[in-house]
């Protein structure tokens, strides 16, 4: 098929793109390169899956469009939160037999992260400490369920419940009324979490090409991944794109969506603004189902951003349409000047449940976090480079799960799914 794809750099309103620590440089594709695996899309699932190969042994080649983190994973929240969209499905699918292993598996990607930040020395504004929201006395209730079952199972990272006071004292607002802090979650610097993940991939072996479009897929016992000026063999493919992802139509076409999702960053907040505002430093989450999330940088900025757009277009001013949000959680910040801001497109599932797969045996693919991804990626990531050395049980546990299709979706589908965003809204009001 024809490459949608236009090569591009980081988006230059970004607060990540501003203060990146290294500015990539890795060389395009050309001739033919042979290695074990080849993995297309250098963003959080196709770095972390990259190097979880490397770290066993693989030679492996990894080609991206644009630039390391081009996507989503250099533009997102920043928050590094435990768990993986539509797990209880999954567990209703396959039984109260797995519950164990999927409770273990929602806090993988936090270890990992971790692990890697102290392994590799990555620098990346990594910090502990996140806090889930809630607008409604049923999300208090939800919040309440969720601490009883981290003492049922023996969470080993302190956590705490919030009562209104609390919540308002911590976060000075009147607008939440209760909240769950998670010490074992947090918020980091994306952008360079990805890029320092694809450096320590890259010393341990692996072929890293940016400005590096795959124009198609050649199948087989080796398939051969095209590019518009050399080729990737390979035993093995991963394909690791998202919501930018247009490859294997046949096989992938309708099962993610783009959501556009926005960001601002304000100037360097005062030290009495942030002692008023957010003194634990945590990342802050609400729950509704159309949420939005913000949390402060390593030099104070306000870091606000959500409301996703399904219309599938850019809104014109992306600080006109943040800006009043973060007014009305805090009208101390009036006046604050707006630095930043940036947005991009998140893959949405529409059973919210991640898309993994194979196609022919030896091509794999993951993706559609639903707006999860940080820890996500860094999770299925590794069960696909479980899968590849043979070990298909947690891979499976996804793989065997049905995904509804809209027939003709590339052409209305971003119209169906505001609809489905409207029910959303309609439902987080009543």
């Amino acid at each position: 098929m024809k490459n949608q794809y236009q090569k591009q750099e980081h988006p230059e309103k970004s607060y990540y793109a501003a203060t990146v620590n290294e500015v990539t440089d890795y060389p395009g594709l050309e001739g033919t390169v042979s290695v074990d695996i080849c993995v297309v899309g250098a963003g959080f699932t196709g770095v972390a899956t990259a190097l979880t190969l490397a770290e066993r042994g693989y030679s492996v080649a990894l080609v991206e469009a644009n630039r390391v983190g081009w996507g989503a994973s250099g533009r997102n929240g920043g928050q590094l939160i435990n768990g993986i969209s539509g797990l209880h499905k999954v567990q209703k699918k396959h039984g109260e037999g797995v519950a164990d292993m999927l409770w273990d598996l929602r806090w993988r990607g936090n270890d990992i992260v971790y692990e890697r930040v102290a392994k590799y020395g990555i620098e990346c504004d990594l910090k502990k400490g996140y806090v889930e929201v809630a607008v409604k006395q049923r999300q208090v209730r939800e919040l309440e369920e969720y601490a009883a079952e981290l003492k049922q199972h023996n969470h080993p990272h302190p956590f705490e419940v919030w009562d209104r006071e609390k919540t308002r004292d911590m976060l000075g607002t009147k607008q939440f009324i209760g909240g769950l802090v998670s010490h074992y979650d947090g918020h980091l610097h994306p952008l360079n979490l990805c890029i320092g993940e694809a450096r320590a991939a890259h010393g341990l072996g692996v072929k890293i090409f940016e400005q590096s479009p795959v124009t198609g897929i050649d199948h087989g016992p080796r398939p051969k991944v095209k590019t518009a000026r050399g080729q990737v063999d390979a035993a093995a493919v991963v394909l690791a794109g998202n919501a930018y992802h247009h490859l294997e139509q046949k096989h992938l076409s309708n099962l993610t969506f783009p959501a556009g999702s926005y960001i601002i960053g304000t100037e360097p907040l005062s030290e009495e603004t942030v002692a008023q505002i957010n003194p634990m430093d945590l990342a802050v989450c609400e729950m509704n189902n159309i949420l939005d999330y913000y949390r402060l940088s390593a030099d104070k900025r306000m870091l606000y951003g959500g409301r996703c757009n399904y219309s599938g277009r850019e809104p014109t001013s992306i600080k006109a349409t943040m800006l009043p949000r973060m007014l009305d959680i805090y009208p101390q910040l009036k006046g604050v000047r707006i630095d930043y801001e940036w947005g991009g497109m998140i893959g949405i599932v529409l059973n919210r449940i991640p898309a993994l797969g194979r196609i022919n045996d030896n091509v794999y693919y993951c993706q559609g976090y639903s707006g999860h991804g940080v820890n996500a990626t860094h999770i299925m990531g590794e069960l696909v480079a479980d899968a590849i050395g043979g070990t298909m049980e947690k891979f499976d546990l996804f793989a065997d799960m049905k995904h509804f299709r809209l027939p003709g979706s590339q052409w209305i589908g971003n119209q169906i799914i505001a609809l489905g965003m409207l029910y959303f809204r309609l439902k987080d009001k009543l």
